[in-house]
């Protein structure tokens, strides 16, 4: 194999994480169950459809039930957002996927926990692949 065909094979294998990037802080902090934000804080309904605008997000349709880990604490004139994932049988192919979705969509019908922490959120948080 030839060099120039071997840089071109390396370059094509890194373009294809090169697609990831950092999106804007939807807020500055959130709450979340643990330090670690993997305790599972509640588990909401969706009471309408919402369509992802970017990679931060996660569809979800109405009726879908969603387990949700974090809620970013809102900013002046921002939105209300939480984060989790998709809970359905029917929609296993989006089951473990968490992403952000507002909270004026969902209505929680259980709580998982009353104990939360407060913790700065990171760019980590909102990046896309």
């Amino acid at each position: 194999m030839s060099y120039p065909l071997v840089i071109l094979l390396c370059v094509g294998l890194l373009h294809q994480y090169a697609r990831a990037a950092t999106m804007d802080k939807l807020a500055d902090n959130k709450i979340c169950g643990d330090t670690e934000c993997s305790h599972v804080l509640s588990l909401a309904t969706a009471l309408d459809d919402f369509i992802a605008p970017d990679c931060r997000f996660i569809n979800i349709k109405k009726g879908q039930m969603v387990y949700v880990y974090s809620k970013l604490v809102p900013e002046e004139g921002a939105g209300d957002f939480w984060s989790g994932s998709v809970y359905s049988e029917r929609y296993v192919d989006q089951m473990g996927i968490i992403g952000y979705f507002p909270a004026t969509v969902m209505k929680e019908i259980h709580k998982f926990t009353e104990d939360t922490v407060t913790i700065p959120t990171s760019r980590m948080d909102f990046y896309c692949d």
